[in-house]
């Protein structure tokens, strides 16, 4: 039971021959010169898309000005109007808190109709005669 064993391939000599620099051994040596150009190239990159977003920004703003003051405006007439509805809402509110009262349904019905409680007595002002027309007038 012997198993099959691989061919074993004798080792060459490596030859000194002399290295050549890989190119990305060149690209790195450019960064590496000039690191500094690089952070600039991106630092005015940066700015230059700040600059652009903040231009875009100010001009949005400055084309929803109008639109906000004439917001405000429609909103200062609505208030007035709510304002105005709200008076006639509690006056309608007690208009109807006193005609559904209980206790002034009486006093409604006597106001809306002619017709008077019979439990309640008529009063009539007279006025008073005055001393000159007894005077003159004969007594029996």
């Amino acid at each position: 039971m012997q198993a099959i064993q691989p061919t074993v391939s004798p080792l060459r000599p490596v030859k000194n021959s002399p290295r050549v620099a890989p190119r990305s051994s060149r690209s790195s040596r450019r960064q590496r010169s000039y690191p500094h150009q690089m952070l600039a190239a991106e630092t005015g990159v940066k700015l230059a898309v700040n600059v652009v977003l903040s231009v875009c920004a100010t001009s949005a703003l400055i084309q929803l000005l109008p639109h906000y003051r004439a917001v405000q405006e429609k909103l200062q007439e609505i208030q007035a109007e709510v304002n105005l509805t709200q008076g006639r809402v509690d006056r309608s509110r007690s208009d109807f808190n006193r005609y559904f009262d209980p206790s002034l349904t009486k006093t409604v019905m006597q106001e809306q109709s002619n017709r008077v409680d019979p439990q309640q007595r008529p009063v009539i002002l007279q006025e008073p005669a005055s001393p000159e027309a007894e005077e003159s007038t004969p007594q029996p």
